[in-house]
């Protein structure tokens, strides 16, 4: 997962290594109440904590994560370990989607690799992916991706490893975090979930074994959606391709984890985004934001994708 050996005994929807080794490993295991309590004695939250998510760098190092009444995790100083435990059972499946999201992410800025805040979808010649912030409409749009023949790679957070000429996009969980009606409309009727949190109406919606890429697959485009704030004039989808500074920039104010500000991390952070603002096109995405708008969109970036077919990117 993300590029990621993962051992734990928990039950876990995730594919089973075969064989070989991984030079990033992550043991996730069940956290003691002796454990938690140790931590959130010393825990002193650092600003932009709220009620809903609760975030302290313990002295030693470790991260203490906190989700009130439903989950907290301590993710170790070399990001080699995870304990968690839940508050209520029967939530294993969002015990995953926390894991392989935000927590993750922690885990991941330790062992040396920066996340980004985008979802992709591969098609033949690769993938493509949607960058922009929480409530940009990625998974939206992805869900609008996979009604025309995409298939997901990851959805919100994207870890990407530079492989000779290629970067290559790591599988996340085969799920979507959607709305109940953009669910229905591009997934279909029989599209369920399960609410993140008593906070929102917005579900983990599993997405079928056919509309899922697990293996990694080189990226050949980034798109950059537009603000929800934005609101286009014009009926039509503009392209527009981002200057390799302009790239540079976007790509760091999308980075997935916005906690952790160590020297160390700024510079992991924008040696990531330089380089890849200079190997992969990044584009601006216009169009307006309404679901039966959606396909055209799909439409627009499949026929910007054939440019690639006469110029691949690197």
């Amino acid at each position: 997962m993300y590029g990621l050996r993962v051992r734990t005994s928990w039950q876990l929807q995730l594919p089973v290594a075969t064989s070989g080794s991984c030079p990033h490993e992550i043991e996730l295991i069940e956290g003691t109440p002796e454990e938690f309590a140790l931590a959130s004695a010393g825990a002193i939250y650092r600003p932009g904590s709220t009620s809903v998510i609760r975030h302290a760098r313990l002295q030693n190092g470790a991260d203490y994560i906190h989700w009130p009444g439903l989950f907290e995790f301590l993710i170790a100083p070399d990001g080699r370990r995870i304990a968690g435990r839940s508050f209520n059972e029967g939530n294993e499946d969002l015990l995953q989607t926390y894991v392989f999201g935000q927590v993750i992410s922690y885990a991941l800025l330790k062992q040396g690799m920066e996340p980004l805040h985008a979802t992709v979808l591969a098609f033949d010649e690769g993938a493509v992916a949607l960058l922009g912030d929480s409530g940009y409409g990625k998974s939206t749009l992805a869900a609008a991706f996979l009604q025309a023949g995409f298939r997901l790679v990851t959805d919100d957070m994207l870890v990407l490893r530079e492989n000779g000429d290629r970067w290559l996009a790591y599988p996340g969980l085969p799920r979507l975090k959607l709305f109940p009606e953009p669910a229905r409309l591009f997934l279909g009727s029989e599209a369920t979930g399960r609410p993140m949190n008593p906070f929102t109406d917005k579900m983990i919606v599993p997405v079928a074994a056919k509309q899922w890429e697990g293996t990694p697959v080189p990226l050949r485009a980034i798109y950059l959606l537009p603000r929800p704030t934005f609101k286009s004039r014009s009926e039509k989808v503009t392209i527009r391709r981002r200057s390799k500074r302009q790239a540079c920039m976007d790509l760091v104010a999308n980075t997935f984890n916005s906690a952790i500000r160590t020297p160390g991390r700024l510079e992991q952070q924008f040696a990531l985004a330089t380089r890849l603002a200079t190997t992969i096109p990044v584009k601006s995405l216009s169009y307006q934001r309404q679901f039966a708008r959606l396909p055209k969109v799909v439409e627009a970036v499949r026929a910007d994708l054939l440019k690639w077919r006469v110029e691949p990117a690197r």
